[in-house]
């Protein structure tokens, strides 16, 4: 089932959403508009139970985003970003359900931050990534220049940052922050490996998932290891009380798939 709106899609496969920026001869730039649409669809994402992994790409094959859209903001129309940010996710840090970036070509500046934001980035080829802010008198201010640091380190983030060069996939792979290519000779899109990855996702409890995201994300944010490790984590407690705690095991006694209800 496809939903279109004005300025994205959204696919719904089973458990799997497949959410496409809609503005191609833009570049998938990013207007308040889009933005908008792109909270509202994430927001129903984060609370249909029956949703449980999310694959965010931009239309067309030039394209995943170039960011904030510069000609809209150049017209002297009102630019304001929802609360959750750029996509409804750059500034959405309470979100447990696992996204996936499937980028195809471009993914520049707030394109590249949501990108960042999600929890894997699967690239084309050709993908191209930057935060070429700086080039045009602004910073990568929707969490590009703390992510890109926490996800790759401080001295390769600052040679992105620092130079606004464009990074292509394989050397993004390199980097650490593409975590699959898809080459131009495989008979193959970005987004058919984004679900191919997706579908490995929902093999696994849900309620697994969401508490691990969790878990790595509070995590991050303590001392040490040892801090992180001992830490009473309140995602413990939903996971041991949930019924896929009981269905997990109780498949792997009867050797049958499991039959996970997300709770």
């Amino acid at each position: 089932m496809t939903n279109h709106y004005k300025f994205c899609t959204l696919e719904k496969r089973d458990h799997i959403w497949i959410v496409t920026i809609n503005r191609p001869d833009a570049l998938n730039a990013l207007h308040p508009p889009t933005n908008y649409e792109l909270e509202s669809v994430f927001n129903d994402f984060d609370t249909d139970k029956n949703a449980w992994v999310a694959i965010l790409t931009g239309a067309g094959n030039q394209s995943f985003s170039v960011g904030h859209d510069l000609k809209y903001q150049a017209s002297g129309a009102k630019v304001t970003i929802p609360k959750t940010g750029f996509a409804g996710l750059t500034a959405r840090f309470d979100l447990d359900k696992p996204v996936i970036a499937a980028v195809n070509g471009f993914a520049m500046g707030g394109g590249f931050e949501i990108a960042l934001a999600c929890d894997l980035i699967v690239a084309d080829q050709r993908a191209q990534f930057a935060l070429p802010e700086p080039r045009v008198g602004l910073a990568a201010l929707a969490g590009g220049i703390h992510r890109l640091s926490r996800q790759i380190g401080q001295k390769q983030a600052m040679d992105m940052l620092l130079t606004a060069r464009k990074v292509g996939a394989e050397e993004g792979q390199r980097m650490g922050f593409v975590n699959r290519i898809v080459s131009v000779t495989d008979n193959t899109t970005v987004v058919d490996e984004a679900v191919k990855v997706a579908e490995q996702m929902i093999l696994c409890s849900p309620v697994s998932l969401q508490m691990t995201k969790q878990m790595q994300r509070q995590g991050a944010d303590l001392a040490d290891l040892e801090t992180a490790v001992s830490y009473r984590y309140e995602a413990i407690d939903t996971l041991l009380s949930s019924n896929d705690f009981i269905e997990g095991p109780a498949a792997f006694a009867e050797k049958r798939a499991p039959k996970w209800s997300g709770s």
